[in-house]
């Protein structure tokens, strides 16, 4: 059984807050289970977008598995807005969390293979 994506996002923040990121819930989604997009916002204003891993949505030990979807320079950051939105009319049911992190990993256990 897996964590209600509402308590899974407040416990995310607050980890992120415990390592001393900032981070909001930029949209809020279903609450049962929404699927998560993490913005993660670099120092210089590099943008990565990571979602749900192609597979299966968690691994062996019941986390969530995150995959690099997009990078993007913040002068190209339009193109994670874009994507978003793509998704977002694909599953109304989403969540987006921006974080800010100088190591640009948000805290997440991710595959960064595009």
């Amino acid at each position: 059984m897996s964590v209600k994506t509402a308590i899974w996002v407040a416990a995310h923040l607050r980890r992120c807050f415990g390592q001393g990121l900032t981070g909001v819930v930029a949209r809020r989604g279903a609450e049962e289970a929404g699927s998560v997009f993490v913005r993660v916002i670099l120092r210089d204003g590099t943008v990565r977008l990571f979602g749900p891993a192609p597979g299966p949505a968690f691994d062996e030990s019941g986390r969530r598995r995150f995959h690099l979807r997009l990078t993007a320079a913040h002068h190209e950051a339009q193109s994670v807005d874009a994507m978003i939105a793509r998704e977002v009319r694909f599953d109304p049911d989403l969540w987006v969390l921006d974080i800010d992190d100088p190591e640009g990993s948000g805290l997440l256990d991710a595959d960064y293979s595009h």
